[in-house]
Parts: C-alpha cells; structure tokens; sequence
C-alpha cells in the first residue's frame, strides 16, 4: 500500500469512528464580537467558504476557518451551506488549487479552537455548535 492509499485510509477509519452529530444539532456561523458584521445570507457565507469571496458584506477582510477534515460537524455545515459532500468538497478544491484560484480555509481542532480563534481575530468568519457559543463571538448565521 502506498502512502497516499494509506492516507486515504486512515482519513476513511477516522470519520468511521467520528461519531455524528445529533439530527437537529444548529450550527451557527460566527464572527468576532468586535466585528461591525450583523447577519448575513447562507450564500454570503458559502461564497467566503469557498472562496469566491475575500470580504464581508461591509467590505471587510474575511477569512474562513473551518474544522478539522472528517468531522460530523464540518460536513453538516457544507451540506447544509454549500450543498457539497465531502468529495465534492475535495475536488472542488483540487480544482481551485491546480487552476491556482484558490486556497482552501484554514482548520481548526475543534469548536472551542474556532471560538477562540474567531474571537481575537474580527477578519476570521467560522462555524461552531450553537452550544459552544459566548459572548466572545457573534452568530451572525443559524444553520438548521
């Protein structure tokens, strides 16, 4: 088995054992509490997560942060978000990388990482458990 295989592999044990988030769980998308954003539109969003997109609707840097690859949380947020699985995920980047249009997102460990992270940074946008939520951030979009 080569590397890449092996990679794959590890990456296909590691989201067999994550266990899903519950049905009904509400992600909710995040801002800085410094951060002049209100609210925006899942399209808003999707577009600054994929991508296409560098600012806040006020003109702003936006930067996106996501989690970790194979987490339950993560893959409800771009199917709810961008109508995108997991390997459309993956070759949707591919793609933005090879043509050289695009980065994907940073990521982070968990909520409480982007929580943290997202808090001491107004440019940084992330999602997180609506339970994870304080008053260090802003939900500035509920996803059901």
């Amino acid at each position: 088995m080569n590397n890449h295989s092996f990679r794959h592999l590890l990456a296909a044990c590691a989201l067999a054992l994550q266990p899903l988030h519950a049905a009904g769980t509400e992600l909710v998308v995040i801002v800085s509490a410094k951060s002049a954003v209100a609210s925006m539109r899942a399209e808003q969003v999707a577009d600054i997560f994929l991508g296409q997109v560098g600012t806040f609707p006020d003109g702003a840097e936006a930067v996106a942060l996501d989690q970790r690859i194979g987490t339950g949380l993560r893959d409800e947020f771009y199917a709810r978000v961008t109508a995108k699985t997991p390997a459309l995920l993956k070759a949707y980047w591919t793609k933005m990388i090879f043509t050289g249009r695009g980065q994907p997102p940073q990521e982070a460990p968990d909520s409480a990482a982007v929580r943290r992270m997202v808090a001491d940074n107004p440019a940084l946008i992330g999602y997180i458990d609506k339970a994870a939520l304080d008053h260090s951030v802003k939900a500035v979009l509920v996803v059901r």
